[in-house]
């Protein structure tokens, strides 16, 4: 059996992790994430300097469309054609849309480009994570989507960082083409990984038809309501991000996102087995909390410090957050339809992301001052803080549930 070979066995007889097609993979992710979030803190100035200010919140909002709708689709022909191809399909669409930003110079031709690009990110996570959860035993599912999301999240760190730089010392040309570039070695190194699903199927466009059943997944419903209230906050900061760095002199301003990742970062190689040990939603009560905390702060970052400290703050909630969510929802999910329960499960992500980039665009342009900005932050912190009492809520009754089923 394919899935076998992935694995090398230890002395105890315990599966490992860290195979080279777990590596593989890995670093697949980390060129992807790369790819993608290295223009993000340019294309606010980019798109305004286009003559298309207005329209700074459709950034985030056209990209996290596409990827939501694509989100069932997605789904099943992972479910159906296999793992590989789809993520495949995903660095394809960053390595096209990445090479041609530069060929695209009105603000409508932009706006179309980010709605094509939006396919990457509905179609490569979903097969990702339902590929990992093919490979791990269910008692390791919290460490192995850390250790993954390590390399997504030095993706996301360094991604912005170096797009600023490359901005900046060369041009936004060089940027694109740079991201391109990132998502082609992504797509090579996709080529070695062997496939999981057992019964595929050749690809043929009667998949895209899809059943009322196959759209949503009601098994990941809990995930699906806690990761969508969270995620308004990242679609807030990826917008505004870049205008409250300028107003407190940062001049870099994908630093924020460098501060928050490497702290994500941290907590996911100290905390990657807590949820194995103490449950999903113990560690998602936190963390949802502390996330709020964090959005809180920005709220009255008049200073660096608070800035920073919100950053730092914010990076421990998503590197707990992130992998709690996708193993929560692998519980959840049947074997069969795991990509359908996984795909349900980005849908969340990529509406609030889209809610908050929208939302906070809105704010933006329709209050004076920095009134937009202070009430997009408490927009964020509010909905996290309802995602918390839903956990406990949760947490509750499922503990009650527990309690008369051993009765």
């Amino acid at each position: 059996m394919v899935v076998r070979s992935l694995f090398t066995r230890r002395d105890s007889g315990t599966p490992s992790l860290y195979t080279l097609s777990f590596w593989l993979l890995s670093t697949s992710n980390f060129l992807f994430s790369a790819s993608f979030s290295m223009m993000i803190p340019e294309l606010p100035d980019y798109l305004t300097g286009l003559g298309g200010r207005e329209y700074i919140g459709l950034i985030i909002a056209f990209f996290t469309l596409t990827a939501g709708l694509s989100r069932p689709f997605s789904g099943k022909v992972t479910d159906t054609v296999g793992r590989v191809p789809v993520m495949a399909f995903g660095s394809i669409v960053c390595f096209v849309c990445g090479f041609l930003y530069p060929y695209l110079l009105t603000v409508w031709g932009f706006l179309i480009l980010r709605l094509i690009h939006g396919f990457s990110t509905g179609t490569k996570p979903t097969a990702t994570a339902a590929y990992v959860a093919d490979v791990v035993p269910a008692t390791r599912r919290g460490e192995a989507m850390g250790t993954l999301g390590l390399f997504t999240a030095m993706g996301m760190s360094l991604g912005p960082a170096i797009g600023s730089w490359l901005a900046h010392a060369f041009s936004m040309n060089v940027m694109f083409w740079t991201s391109s570039a990132f998502a082609l070695l992504s797509i090579g190194i996709l080529l070695r990984m062997p496939e999981t699903l057992v019964n595929t199927q050749p690809f043929r466009f009667g998949l895209l038809k899809l059943k009322k059943e196959e759209i949503f997944d009601r098994q990941a419903l809990p995930p699906f309501i806690v990761l969508l209230l969270q995620s308004v906050g990242y679609g807030v900061v990826v917008t505004l991000i870049s205008t409250l760095s300028t107003s407190l002199g940062i001049t870099n301003k994908g630093l924020f996102f460098t501060v928050y990742t490497l702290a994500s970062l941290g907590v996911r190689l100290v905390f990657s087995r807590t949820s194995d040990r103490y449950g999903r939603v113990p560690v998602l009560i936190f963390s949802t909390a502390l996330l709020a905390v964090s959005m809180a702060l920005l709220i009255v970052a008049q200073t660096p410090f608070i800035f920073w400290t919100a950053a730092l703050l914010y990076g421990f909630a998503s590197g707990m957050n992130s992998p709690t969510v996708q193993a929560w929802t692998a519980d959840l999910a049947d074997e069969a339809t795991r990509g359908r329960a996984m795909a349900t499960m980005y849908i969340a992500l990529e509406a609030g992301i889209g809610l908050g980039a929208l939302g906070s665009g809105w704010l933006l342009n329709h209050i004076d001052g920095d009134a937009g900005i202070t009430a997009s932050f408490a927009m964020s912190a509010l909905l996290a803080l309802v995602a918390t009492g839903y956990l406990i809520v949760f947490g509750r009754r499922d503990k009650r549930q527990q309690l008369s089923g051993t009765h």
